[in-house]
């Protein structure tokens, strides 16, 4: 049976950090992440045990969720969950912490999630619940898939989060922030975004097992739709950092006098 040891908060502490990500427990992003942030405070890992990314905002309801301790190099670096970012943040607060965190950190992500890769994203989605619930929150991606270097990207979301800390955010929004994979020589600046315009050009590649029966690998091509450095994507293309504030709010509030012209009746 795991033990979960609630440390008593001590008045005039360091403020109390919780990190997650979608990649998984092991992605190289968090470990840098939490390295980033044990500088400026108290640091707990809740992250999913194996990589959830694309998963939004899922929930595991139908399947119990299981909670281990991971160490790295021997040493107790934070807790797994066997489900979904989303997950992760919920049975954070309510199970294995003893109050809410004065900050919760996403990240940080392998590739992108600007334009429509932001509804797709279960970092964006971790950062996105920490909001429901009251909490200032921040999702951190690096724009790269290989070859990735997050020597900057942490040093950037340390910076960030100190920021954060000392100032508020609206209520149900957080920060999501893009990142180029290069040099902080080579970063041009930043940029505060809109999120982009976007679409995949979806190809699912047909392969087959050993039996002859087929599967499919999704993949496709991203198409950008918007030419502005106000863009998300179309500024970290061009090596700027982008902050962009999301919000839980789908609606779009520009369409609901169109639509009342409709003249429904019941």
């Amino acid at each position: 049976m795991l033990m979960i040891d609630k440390q008593k908060v001590e008045p005039q502490q360091k403020p109390h950090i919780l990190v997650c990500n979608d990649d998984g427990i092991e992605g190289e992003g968090i470990h840098a992440l939490a390295a980033a942030m044990k500088k400026i405070g108290r640091v707990t890992v809740v992250a999913p045990a194996e990589p959830h990314s694309g998963m939004s905002h899922a929930m595991t309801l139908g399947t119990p969720l299981r909670i281990r301790k991971f160490l790295k190099n021997g040493h107790f670096f934070g807790y797994t969950v066997s489900g979904t970012p989303v997950d992760c943040i919920k049975v954070a607060l309510s199970h294995i912490l003893p109050s809410k965190p004065d900050i919760i950190v996403s990240g940080i992500n392998y590739g992108s999630n600007t334009a429509i890769n932001t509804i797709y994203s279960g970092t964006v989605a971790a950062a996105l619940e920490g909001a429901i619930q009251g909490i200032t929150s921040l999702a951190f991606s690096l724009t790269t898939y290989e070859n990735a270097d997050f020597t900057y990207a942490a040093k950037f979301a340390r910076k960030l989060a100190k920021k954060a800390l000392a100032e508020s955010l609206p209520t149900d929004t957080i920060l999501s922030v893009n990142i180029p994979n290069v040099p902080e020589s080579e970063i041009a600046g930043i940029v505060i975004a809109e999120q982009g315009r976007s679409r995949w050009e979806e190809a699912a590649i047909e392969r087959h097992d050993m039996f002859g029966n087929p599967y499919y690998w999704l993949s496709g091509t991203l198409r950008l739709l918007d030419d502005s450095m106000h863009k998300d994507e179309f500024a970290v293309r061009r090596n700027y950092v982008t902050i962009t504030p999301l919000s839980c709010d789908l609606t779009n509030h520009q369409y609901i006098s169109a639509l009342e012209q409709w003249n429904l009746k019941k």
